[in-house]
C-alpha cells in the first residue's frame, strides 16, 4: 500500500465534517499521525472511530472554537511539547455567513466571518510557523473559494473574507518559500457537496456535485514531502 505520509504529523481544522473529514480519512490511510480539530468532541470521536475501524491509528482530538486565539496558542505549545514539530497544517474550517446585500450585513455576522475565515488563520500561522519550519518538509494548505475573485452580488461578506485569506497566505508563502523547506498553498475546491454548499444553494441538485472524498487525493498530494508548488491557488477539477 502506498503510504506517502507515513510518520508525518498533520493538524486538520474543521475535521468533523465535509472536506476536513475526507482529508482526515485520506491522511490516515496515507500513514499520517493526526491532530483533529473541531468545535464538538462528539463529531471528532465519530471520525476517530471511523478511522480506527478502517485500520488507521487513533488520532489526537482537539475540541476548540477557532475564535479562541489563546486556545490556538495553547495548542501550538502542546504540539511543541509533545512532538516538537508539525509536518502538515490543513486549515479547512470556515463559515459562510449571511448572503445578503453588503449594506445589510449585520456587524455580528461580519465579525464572525473575519474571525473564523481570516483571523483564525493568522493565529494558526503565528502559532504553528515555528513547528512547520522544524519539519523536514513543512506543508501548509489553506482552503479558499472561487468566490474570492468573482465579485458576485450578495456574496460580499464571504468573498471578502476569502480574498483576505488569499492575500495573507500568499504573503506567508513568499516569506518562507525561498528560505525554508516549507511549501504553502491554497486549495480552491469549487462546487462540492458539503453542508456549506447546501446552505448557500438550497435548491441545487446535489447529486451532480463532486463529493468531499473526491478531493482527498489532492489534499494528500499537496501534503507530500515531494510537493514543490508554493504560494499558488490550486483548483480542484473533475477528471
Amino acid at each position: 500500500m502506498d503510504r506517502p505520509l507515513e510518520g508525518r504529523l498533520a493538524l486538520i481544522t474543521g475535521a468533523s465534517r465535509g472536506l476536513g473529514w475526507a482529508a482526515a480519512k485520506a491522511y490516515a490511510k496515507a500513514g499520517a499521525d493526526l491532530i483533529l480539530l473541531a468545535r464538538t468532541v462528539g463529531a471528532l470521536e465519530e471520525l476517530d472511530d471511523a478511522i480506527v475501524a478502517e485500520g488507521g491509528k487513533s488520532s489526537t482530538l482537539v475540541p476548540l472554537d477557532l475564535k479562541d486565539g489563546d486556545g490556538i496558542d495553547r495548542l501550538g505549545g502542546a504540539i511543541a511539547e509533545r512532538w516538537g514539530r508539525l509536518d502538515i497544517l490543513v486549515s479547512n474550517a470556515g463559515v459562510l455567513g449571511t448572503l445578503s446585500p453588503v449594506g445589510h450585513i449585520k456587524p455580528k455576522s461580519w465579525d464572525e466571518l473575519m474571525a473564523v475565515n481570516v483571523t483564525a488563520n493568522f493565529r494558526l500561522i503565528r502559532s504553528m510557523d515555528a513547528l512547520l519550519r522544524v519539519s523536514s518538509a513543512g506543508r501548509a494548505i489553506f482552503v479558499t473559494s472561487g468566490a474570492a475573485a468573482k465579485g458576485e452580488a450578495f456574496w460580499g461578506g464571504y468573498a471578502s473574507s476569502k480574498a483576505a485569506l488569499e492575500a495573507l497566505v500568499r504573503a506567508y508563502a513568499a516569506e518562507v518559500g525561498d528560505i525554508t523547506r516549507m511549501r504553502v498553498n491554497l486549495l480552491s475546491p469549487g462546487p462540492v457537496d458539503t453542508g456549506m454548499r447546501a446552505k448557500a444553494f438550497p435548491g441545487e441538485d446535489r447529486s451532480t456535485l463532486p463529493r468531499p472524498a473526491d478531493l482527498a487525493p489532492l489534499f494528500v498530494e499537496l501534503a507530500r514531502a515531494e510537493e514543490t508548488r508554493n504560494g499558488q491557488v490550486i483548483r480542484f477539477t473533475r477528471d
